[in-house]
């Protein structure tokens, strides 16, 4: 079997100065993610359904941590656009956990995959109908590229290859459990958001 190259955020050099742009490429790379684990089969799968797991907790840690914030201020009705996204991702967070404690050979795991991919493309597209139209509109050119700045510190947190010289995915995960991960990318977002 030829190896899959999944295209990530960042392979078409684009500049990252929009949080709107940046996030709608990270949605792009969760998909090929979902893609990639729906095509492959043993190690593969294992590798690429771990670099699903830390993508999809820092994307969602920064969303929390950036979008939000803002999209609670920012814009009216944005309290309840923010509460339903929440919601959304409650579930999503639930159906990640059981996946997580199954091996990707299980019986179970494939529907449960398929469950959590129409979960996730869900709440994106809410997202970018609801949170991210607004934010566009209602944002100068410097808050997206401060956004866009904490988004990328938080992306930098769990890449979606492998670290060079980390061949495995045993290894890839030795840099940490979700929840610290999770942690790590709340200090980071907060940091390049000059909070912390």
């Amino acid at each position: 079997m030829s190896e899959l190259h999944t295209p990530h955020a960042g392979d078409d050099r684009a500049k990252d100065d929009d949080v709107v742009a940046l996030l709608m490429r990270q949605h792009g790379d969760i998909r090929n993610l979902f893609d990639e684990v729906e095509a492959t089969s043993g190690e593969e799968r294992r590798g690429a359904f771990r670099r699903l797991v830390r993508l999809l907790a820092v994307h969602e840690t920064a969303e929390e941590e950036v979008v939000h914030p803002f999209a609670r201020q920012g814009f009216s009705g944005g309290e309840q656009v923010v509460k339903d996204r929440l919601a959304e991702e409650k579930a999503a967070k639930e159906t990640l956990a059981a996946l997580d404690e199954m091996d990707t050979d299980d019986p179970q795991f494939m529907p449960q995959l398929l469950r959590l991919r129409a979960d996730v493309q869900a709440h994106a597209r809410a997202e970018e109908r609801y949170e991210f139209t607004h934010i566009r509109r209602s944002t100068d050119v410097t808050d997206l590229a401060a956004m866009a700045k904490a988004i990328k510190a938080a992306e930098a947190m769990a890449p979606t290859r492998p670290h060079p010289g980390v061949e495995s995915a045993a290894k890839n995960m030795a840099l940490g459990p979700v929840a610290a991960l999770m942690d790590r990318t709340k200090d980071t977002v907060r940091k390049a958001m000059g909070k912390g």
